[in-house]
C-alpha cells in the first residue's frame, strides 16, 4: 500500500484500492449507514479545510505537542517494562498509524531498539483484518504482537478486538494508545481526554490514506482490507509534520499521569444517551478525537462541551468546524470527556 510515509517508520499492510472506489458526499452516506449500509463500504469525500480551520490546527499542534509527546513517551515505557524489546507494534488503520510511528521513534530514541512496525486494518462489526493477521503470525510469535491505536472513545474498537484475537492463540487484545478518557486500559499515556492533533484532520496528516475499506467485489478472500492513496493531495500533506513536531517535544523523562478516573466512559456514554434521548448509542462519540470525527465526516446533531472546557484554546478546532458547519455547541457537565459529538438520527438527517 502506498502512503507519504516511509517504510522504516511503517509497513502498512492494506491492498492498494485508489481510483476502483467513488467517494460519496457525508449526507448520503449518513443516510446509507443509518438504514443499515457498512460504512466500511462506502469511502467519505474528505473535507477540505478553509484557512481558518488550518490557522486553528497549527496552533493546536504548538500548543499540544508537548503533551502527547508526554503520552507517548509514558506509553512506551510501559510498553517496555510489560512487553520487552521482543515487540512487535501493529497500529490499528488509519488512527493508530501516526502513534504507532512515534512510538517506534521514541523507543528508538529512548531504548536504542528498533522495533517493527505494521498497520493493519479493523472494522466495527466486521473484524480484523484475517489476511493481514496471518502474515504477521506467518513471521513473528503471537505473543509478540501488540496494537496500537491513537486514542479509545468508549471502547468500541477495543470490545471488536477481544472478540476476533480470541481465534489467534497467543495474541494479546490488549490495545495501546496515547490517551483513554475511557478507563478501559491501563496501557495508555493518559486517561485525560487529551487533543492529539491528528484527530483534527483526515488523510493529510495520516500518511494521504483514506481510512479503510472492505467490500466484496473489490476486495478478494486473499486480499488485505483496502484503502485509498490520495496522491492528489500531496501538496497540503502534513504527516511528518505532526511527526516531526511532536518527536522535537520528547523528553527521557516524562510527568506521570495525574489523571484518576473512576468508572468507565460508555456509562457515562448512556447517561449523555438518556438526558438527550438518543437510543442509539453508537451516534453518541465522546471525546476529543471521535467529536472531531463527527464533525469530519459524519452528520451531526450536536456538539456537547464540558462546561469547564467553555472557551478552552484546546476545543478551538471543534468550535470552529461546529461553526463552519453550523451545529450548535452545547455547554453540559461531562467527567470523562471534555466534549462528546452525537450524530443525527436518519429521521432528521
Amino acid at each position: 500500500m502506498r502512503s507519504s510515509y516511509s517504510e522504516e517508520d511503517v509497513i502498512l499492510l492494506l491492498k492498494d484500492i485508489t481510483g476502483l472506489v467513488e467517494p460519496q458526499p457525508t449526507e448520503e452516506r449518513e443516510k446509507l449507514i443509518q438504514s443499515g449500509k457498512h460504512y466500511s463500504e462506502m469511502l467519505p469525500i474528505e473535507y477540505v479545510p478553509t484557512e481558518k480551520y488550518m490557522q486553528v490546527y497549527k496552533d493546536a499542534l504548538i500548543h499540544y505537542a508537548r503533551p502527547v509527546a508526554n503520552a507517548i513517551g509514558n506509553l512506551a515505557d510501559k510498553v517496555m517494562k510489560h512487553r520487552g524489546k521482543g515487540v512487535v507494534l501493529v497500529s490499528l488503520a488509519r488512527a493508530g498509524t501516526p502513534i504507532g510511528i512515534l512510538l517506534k521513534r521514541y523507543i528508538k530514541k529512548k531504548y536504542a531498539i528498533e522495533v517493527p512496525h505494521y498497520s493493519i486494518s479493523i472494522i466495527r462489526g466486521r473484524g480484523i483484518d484475517d489476511n493481514a493477521m496471518k502474515y504477521l503470525l506467518s513471521h513473528y510469535k503471537p505473543e509478540q504482537l501488540l496494537f496500537v491505536d491513537g486514542w479509545i472513545g468508549k471502547g468500541a474498537i477495543l470490545n471488536e478486538l477481544k472478540k476476533d484475537i480470541a481465534v489467534y492463540a497467543g495474541v494479546s487484545s490488549e490495545i495501546a494508545v496515547a490517551a483513554d478518557p475511557a478507563n478501559v486500559t491501563e496501557l495508555c499515556g493518559t486517561h485525560e481526554d487529551i487533543l492529539i492533533p491528528s484527530s483534527c484532520l483526515n488523510s493529510t496528516v495520516s500518511g494521504l490514506v483514506s481510512r479503510t475499506f472492505l467490500r466484496n467485489d473489490i476486495i478478494g478472500k486473499d486480499d488485505f482490507h483496502g484503502a485509498v492513496y490520495y496522491g492528489e493531495l500531496k501538496s497540503a500533506d502534513l504527516s511528518y509534520e505532526f511527526i516531526d513536531t511532536i518527536e522535537r517535544e520528547f523528553r527521557m523523562e516524562n510527568t506521570d499521569d495525574a489523571v484518576a478516573l473512576t468508572g468507565k466512559g460508555i456509562d457515562e456514554v448512556r447517561k449523555i444517551g438518556e438526558a438527550f434521548g438518543v437510543e442509539d448509542i453508537n451516534l453518541i462519540k465522546p471525546g476529543i478525537g471521535e467529536a472531531t470525527r463527527v464533525l469530519l465526516r459524519r452528520v451531526p446533531w450536536k456538539v456537547l462541551i464540558d462546561v469547564q472546557y467553555k472557551d478552552n484554546p484546546q476545543l478551538e478546532h471543534l468550535v470552529r468546524l461546529a461553526e463552519e458547519k453550523r451545529v450548535p455547541v452545547e455547554y453540559y457537565p461531562l467527567k470523562h470527556y471534555k466534549c462528546c459529538g452525537i450524530i443525527k438520527k436518519i429521521a432528521d438527517a
